[in-house]
């Protein structure tokens, strides 16, 4: 089957093995479960029982409940293998922890003398890995729990080939809004963390301890905010780096000093593009480590000190979270904030005030309420009687005011009226409560800064400086997502494009579903934008060109060159401390 094959028009063979329990060459399979699966349904079902060789020991028998006499009344392996085959014919094989399945089932038509048919493979646990990140355990029977599937018997190769289709069906939805193709798909589960590299690969997997750098020529690169990028003799991309001077940066890799990456033995060619910002550096730095994906980036993850408050909202029963990055998928992001603690606290704080559930991303099943739901602090969806409707209520009000903007002032506001309101009702516990709360959060929101709002409440353009003055680079952050950068060309390309940028605004019932590299790109500009407060024009309402227009000269129009953020020097000493970058990306989990 081509890579290119559409992933909805595709034909998937979910298949399930159960085998003796032993390892290696020893392992032998027991009994396949194959559910055929097209348009999103189960369509028809195949198993069989297969021959042993060895004897089946006493504790795989009660695991699995295939007894020694089945196995003995079994069809030979070499029988029944060609009718799989058969149907992974033109198909999908897909399979929870689907590399066992594909190793034990290769091996068995190694050993029958049969050709394994090679098909195309998903896996059920990279697909929730990626797309289900609150499951918090990806064994298929909780797995199918979190996502709503029934589960009844369990270890025998059918049953669990039901389960598993049923929990791919559920997920594949999410696949087809990530990706069109098996090749994209494969991409997009590809694992975050790269295995090893082996000696002589691209990125140096060698050390380069007693080897003598051999310093590029750099005298060609600027010494302008930009990036740069290192390539091999035969043009393949090694490296790519940021800085707000770029000369200065790329040679600072051939220091004695610097770090020991195996890529820069093997560096031949180092080329470069230019910005107006430090924020423009970061952004494209992301946009090509994305496109090139170089070895030498793979290994490095973002190290920034801020935190999001987050809620994807496409599961039953949403919590509230503190992480360390936005959420990808339909979900609301709050932040950065500063202080995972205060964070945490803010986040506890919400669940009690708005009856919220506290117990994780895996919802238990009880028969009386948590403490928390005794207390009357939680509605206790646990319970399996609530109404998913009255509980996304009490959420969305959360999250409106939490995320309002204005330091949290909506929040604050609200735990007022209400201390009031039991007051009135003289309610004197839960008004001292109340009071107690609010003073509560005040401090929080003070401790977390002004950025409490959710990052696709307020369109606004930035304009992030040259380190020298003068110039600049629009940032247009519009559906917590950035819409467009680049430089600022003057006023009326500037208003031209804040017209068209207001073009990508949600409505405002709606929550966006932002992609991996969306949110990597919006995590960047918002931590920037945090830490360095540079001036921004809210989007809301549109601006006219005259708006657009002053807040153009107001920025650029008296800056004089080297009055911006204390000029390059200043810039230079902080952007160039030998750090991991917060702009590269991770390869996609």
């Amino acid at each position: 089957m081509p890579s290119t094959t559409l992933l909805r028009t595709a034909e998937y063979l979910v298949v399930d093995t159960e085998t003796n329990g032993r390892s290696g060459a020893e392992c032998e399979v027991t009994e396949i479960g194959a559910v055929l699966v097209g348009g999103g349904e189960l369509h028809e079902r195949w198993e069989t029982l297969l021959a042993v060789r060895a004897p089946l020991g006493r504790g795989i028998q009660r695991f699995t409940g295939i007894s020694q006499a089945m196995a003995d009344e079994a069809p030979p392996a070499e029988a029944m293998l060609p009718r799989l085959a058969e149907l992974l014919g033109g198909r999908v094989l897909v399979a929870h922890s689907a590399q066992f399945d594909v190793r034990v089932l290769r091996q068995a038509f190694a050993r029958e003398g049969l050709t394994w048919p090679d098909p195309p493979a998903l896996c059920t646990v990279a697909l929730a890995r990626r797309l289900a990140p609150l499951a918090r355990q990806r064994k298929l029977g909780p797995l199918a729990e979190h996502l709503g599937v029934e589960v009844g018997v369990t270890h025998r190769a059918l049953a669990d080939a039901e389960t598993c289709a049923r929990v791919f069906c559920a997920l594949l939805p999410r696949l087809c809004a990530h990706a069109l193709t098996l090749e994209a798909a494969w991409e997009l589960l590809e694992p975050a963390r790269p295995r090893r590299a082996r000696a002589g690969a691209t990125d140096g997997g060698r050390s380069l301890r007693g080897v003598r750098r051999r310093a590029l020529d750099t005298s060609h690169l600027p010494r302008e905010p930009g990036i740069y990028i290192f390539r091999n003799a035969a043009g393949q991309p090694l490296y790519v780096g940021k800085s707000i001077d770029v000369r200065a940066r790329a040679r600072a890799h051939f220091t004695p000093s610097s770090a020991d990456s195996g890529w820069v033995a093997q560096a031949e060619i180092v080329e470069y593009e230019t910005t107006a910002s430090e924020l423009g550096a970061l952004l494209l730095e992301h946009r090509r480590v994305t496109e090139l994906k170089p070895p030498g980036n793979a290994r490095l993850k973002h190290v920034d000190a801020h935190v999001w408050l987050r809620c994807r909202i496409d599961i039953a029963f949403p919590i509230l979270e503190v992480a360390a990055e936005p959420a990808a998928g339909r979900a609301v992001n709050i932040g950065p904030l500063r202080g995972r603690h205060a964070a945490l606290e803010l986040v506890e704080q919400l669940n009690s005030l708005f009856g919220l559930r506290h117990c994780g991303r895996t919802l238990p099943r009880r028969d009386w309420p948590s403490a928390y739901g005794q207390m009357g602090r939680c509605l206790s969806p646990c319970l399996r009687d609530l109404d998913p409707n009255a509980y996304r209520g009490r959420l969305d009000q959360a999250l409106a005011l939490a995320g309002g903007g204005d330091a949290g002032r909506p929040l604050l506001a609200h735990v007022e009226r209400q201390m009031r309101e039991a007051a009135a009702a003289q309610a004197f516990e839960r008004a001292t409560w109340l009071r107690r709360r609010g003073e509560r959060l005040r401090e929080l929101l003070e401790r977390l800064g002004t950025a409490v709002e959710a990052t696709h409440a307020r369109p606004r353009l930035v304009l992030a400086e040259h380190p020298d003055g003068g110039r600049a680079d629009a940032v247009f952050l519009v559906g917590g997502r950035v819409v467009d950068w680049g430089e600022a060309r003057g006023p009326e390309e500037l208003a031209a494009r804040a017209q068209r940028a207001l073009g990508f605004t949600p409505r405002p019932t709606e929550v966006p579903s932002l992609t991996a590299e969306e949110v990597d790109a919006t995590r960047i500009a918002t931590s920037w934008i945090l830490r360095e407060e540079p001036r921004e024009l809210v989007l809301r309402p549109a601006p006219d060109p005259a708006r657009v227009t002053r807040f153009h000269e107001r920025v650029l129009g008296d800056r004089a060159p080297g009055a911006a953020h204390g000029g390059r020097e200043a810039l230079r000493k902080r952007a160039d401390v030998p750090r991991i970058s917060a702009l590269t990306t991770r390869r996609s989990a």
